[in-house]
């Protein structure tokens, strides 16, 4: 890993967490490690967010164990991450960590928790390869992959008339994974894919070259196959160049702290995927008025949800084990996957042999600024998944843990 002064802050940032505390720890203490973007694109998706919602999820279990919650910034680095982790495991007896957007990052992190034998939840990233190709015996995925979010957008897109699309597309792992899988779907539909147009991460800020070929392509929809600040900026600069006037617009991945961000006037008619919505249910508002008491004026998003929803059940698991048996990552999932999930943030669900947490998914359009009637009411519920129609079938998930 390269040091520099931006990567010690980042190692640092989880040492005074750990620093004061150590020494009084017993030997007993189980730690959770919640490893994320706090300062990049993704920082308001995830970032302190998700802390807090694994915080609290500690908090509302109790069941007699002592817990500790470290956190720290991976500045979607994988040479960054890989450190932080292994300096969690090594040094710190870290027994799960949590989160971890950004896909390169979070595969990166995938061989560290491989080899290390601990529990790992990613509730951040997208891409379908942590259940896939690069699925271990102690990786859950929850909340979201490449595939869920391309067949509910992308085949409901195109049943309603948005039979081309060009791509704006993050060039990473996740980017790349998304635009493929919505491709797969668009043209399945009997639709057909105009173009696309691929753009470092992180680092860019102005997309106008992009929308511009966009717009000349002479496509219905515009698929942006990106998330947090890039996406944010994208539709700003779209609505800016007029070009929502004649495309329709395709959030891949968007959250709820982007269409705030960017207020109903700009975002309202777009379409998006998620897992959860604050305002599904009365179990969902009453998770969102506890998640308020620690980030007041906030609601929580899929990947917020994800990780309170992930850290619960671990913590379920290890109870049902022994607390002496947390840092036994495959024992840990394989207690997680034996035992059915059930939380206010996600409601019942399954694990999946290949890692993955099965939910519904809801494909939402953002609502008109008339159509809100109250803070945070912003989406409107177009098409609801089941949880055993919303994933890749499992004899297509190509992971080793599967039995023929």
């Amino acid at each position: 890993m390269t040091l520099n002064r931006r990567t010690l802050l980042a190692a640092a940032a989880a040492t005074p967490v750990l620093a004061g505390r150590r020494a009084r720890a017993q030997a007993s203490t189980i730690r959770i490690g919640v490893l994320n973007d706090q300062t990049g694109p993704y920082r308001d998706i995830g970032g302190q967010l998700t802390v807090n919602a694994v915080k609290q999820a500690v908090a509302e279990f109790g069941g007699g164990m002592q817990v500790e919650v470290l956190a720290a910034d991976h500045q979607n680095k994988p040479d960054i991450g890989v450190g932080i982790a292994r300096q969690w495991i090594d040094q710190d007896g870290v027994a799960l960590i949590v989160d971890v957007p950004t896909s390169s990052v979070a595969l990166a992190v995938n061989n560290v928790v491989r080899e290390k034998n601990r529990a790992y939840v990613n509730t951040g990233a997208a891409t379908s390869d942590l259940t896939g190709s690069q699925c271990t015996p102690s990786t859950i995925h929850w909340s979201y992959d490449t595939y869920m979010l391309a067949h509910s957008t992308g085949g409901a897109m195109v049943a309603a008339g948005g039979d081309s699309w060009y791509f704006v597309t993050a060039d990473y792992v996740f980017g790349q994974q998304l635009q493929r899988d919505t491709t797969k779907f668009v043209t399945q539909a009997g639709g057909k894919v105009a173009g696309a147009s691929l753009y470092p991460f992180p680092g860019t800020t102005d997309f106008s070259s992009f929308l511009l070929s966009a717009q000349n392509s002479g496509a219905k929809v515009l698929g942006l196959c990106n998330a947090g600040a890039d996406t944010v900026n994208s539709i700003k600069q779209a609505n800016e160049f007029g070009l929502t006037r004649k495309m329709k617009v395709a959030a891949m991945l968007m959250f709820i702290g982007d269409v705030h961000g960017l207020g109903l006037e700009a975002a309202q008619g777009l379409y998006l995927t998620e897992s959860f919505y604050w305002d599904m249910n009365d179990r969902t508002r009453a998770f969102t008025k506890r998640f308020q008491t620690r980030m007041p004026g906030i609601v929580p998003n899929m990947t917020n949800a994800g990780g309170y929803s992930g850290t619960l059940h671990f913590l379920k698991a290890v109870q049902a084990l022994g607390a002496g048996r947390a840092t036994d990552g495959a024992a840990v999932v394989a207690q997680m996957k034996a035992m059915p999930t059930d939380d206010d943030a996600y409601g019942p669900g399954i694990i999946r042999a290949d890692g993955l947490a099965l939910f519904p998914s809801y494909l939402f359009e953002i609502k008109t600024p008339t159509e809100s009637k109250y803070p945070w009411d912003y989406y409107k519920q177009i098409i609801a998944t089941p949880a055993d129609k919303a994933w890749k079938p499992l004899a297509e998930s190509g992971c080793a843990l599967v039995k023929a």
